[in-house]
């Protein structure tokens, strides 16, 4: 029988920006990958246009030059996912498009991870590769007078793959030498920069945090009649796993969020997953006061977004690199 424990959060005298600034840094993840959409030429949006007695101009058309539920290229896309899933579970948002922050301590496992990524990619290539000539012919088949040999590649080798770095988003140490001045002018011109990181960092948690809750409260809550719902594990150790990454990566920025994530580790601390089950008067009481902690946590999301950028770097054969972010 599972049951949930997690440590307190500690506390630091510190300000969030100045402890993300010191223990935090920057990284970045591309991933390379085959692109399986194209427009339709011309000619072809000539004759789309022409069945529907539309202007071709009006009209914007695609097509997808393979089957991406085939198993080969499921794969690929089940890695792509996961590399996805870890780099953002790992890390905090920044201000910068395509990068994110990662705590130092962290570096040689990311590294590790991320390298197991890239072989899984490979081997995944070589599956897709494998069966390159049957994708091929089923898409002959399925797109008719739209296939168009040109679309496809002599052979899949190269077309996926992962990339990192660790771009530097602190002024140079060897400016305090040749002028201090200026190295003070540019240190306190990231300052904000961190600011904005510990605001997003806090708002990214009290969003991720309200959609856990909402989630179990509507799990826990009774249907009409009385009927109980379907219950899953993951509807609480997926509240687990946010309250770990909480305590790993939470700046303490927002002592109001701090306690709210606390009261709810409260609520379940202890819990046995098969009770809560069970129990309708604990399914009841959870649910009502998981509420409570809801409502407080929507409070504090602010509704403004940002403006995103995805800098996407010149295709080839249809490949395309971009931060996964």
């Amino acid at each position: 029988m599972s049951t949930l424990t997690v440590p307190d959060i500690p506390l630091d005298s510190n300000s969030p920006a100045q402890r993300l600034r010191r223990i935090a840094a920057a990284v970045r993840v591309s991933l390379h990958w085959w692109g399986t959409h194209r427009s339709l030429s011309a000619q072809q949006k000539e004759e789309v246009s022409a069945g529907y007695a539309a202007d071709a101009r009006f009209l914007t058309a695609g097509k997808r030059i393979l089957d991406v539920r085939h198993e080969a290229f499921r794969r690929l896309t089940g890695i792509r996912t996961r590399i996805v899933n870890y780099w953002r579970g790992l890390t905090l948002p920044y201000t910068e498009p395509g990068v994110r922050l990662l705590r130092q301590a962290d570096i040689p496992a990311f590294v590790h991870t991320l390298e197991g990524f890239r072989e899984e990619l490979k081997e995944a290539e070589a599956g897709l590769s494998a069966v390159y000539d049957e994708v091929k012919a089923d898409a002959r088949q399925r797109l008719g007078r739209l296939f168009d040999p040109g679309d496809y590649p002599p052979e899949v080798r190269g077309l996926f793959g992962v990339e990192w770095d660790f771009p530097s988003v602190e002024p140079p140490s060897y400016v305090t030498r040749i002028a201090p001045e200026v190295y003070e002018q540019e240190a306190a011109r990231v300052a904000p920069r961190f600011d904005e990181a510990v605001r997003l960092t806090e708002q990214a948690f009290a969003s991720e945090f309200a959609g856990l809750l909402a989630h179990l409260t509507e799990r826990l809550t009774e249907g009409p009649g009385g009927q109980r719902k379907v219950f899953r594990d993951s509807a609480v150790t997926n509240l687990a796993e946010f309250f770990d990454k909480f305590r790993r990566l939470n700046v303490r920025s927002n002592p109001e969020l701090d306690a709210l994530v606390g009261q709810a580790q409260g609520l379940v601390r202890g819990v046995v997953l098969h009770d809560l089950r069970a129990d309708g008067g604990l399914r009841r009481q959870i649910a009502e006061s998981m509420a409570q902690v809801r409502e407080r946590v929507d409070a504090l999301i602010v509704d403004a977004p940002r403006r995103r950028i995805v800098r996407a770097r010149p295709a080839v054969n249809g490949a395309t690199q971009a931060p996964p972010d």
